[in-house]
């Protein structure tokens, strides 16, 4: 068995956050699995990666998702492919449940806005 194999049959991980949790399901060397869930009335910072690409396949709630300069209606079977240096946020009307999965760089992200008073840099 791989080690990437080895990582992804690893226990999941609960990550408490501020507008909900992320459930983490994966993570190798190659990409990372997420189910993000947004409370109603939360929302994601307004933010970009340097290097880190994202998929994202909603399958419950609703509100918007700003990507770039567009705002798309989420709703369930919603797919985007978010590639670096794209400004985006995921703000939540409904609860809002998603599938992320991305490349590995989980510590890239910039936080021009944050309503929980994270905005900047990650380590």
């Amino acid at each position: 068995m791989s080690e990437a194999q080895a990582q992804v049959d690893s226990p999941t991980r609960i990550v408490e956050k501020p507008w909900g949790r992320e459930i983490w399901w994966a993570q190798t060397d190659r990409y990372v699995g997420k189910i993000i869930e947004v409370k109603a009335g939360g929302s994601l910072s307004l933010q970009y990666h340097e290097r880190k690409m994202e998929s994202m396949y909603f399958v419950e709630g609703s509100g918007t998702l700003l990507l770039g300069e567009r705002e798309i209606p989420i709703r369930p079977g919603l797919h985007v492919t978010i590639p670096p240096l794209t400004r985006h946020r995921v703000t939540a009307t409904a609860d809002v449940r998603f599938f992320e999965v991305s490349t590995p760089e989980v510590e890239d992200v910039v936080r021009l806005e944050d309503a929980y008073g994270r905005a900047g840099r990650s380590a």
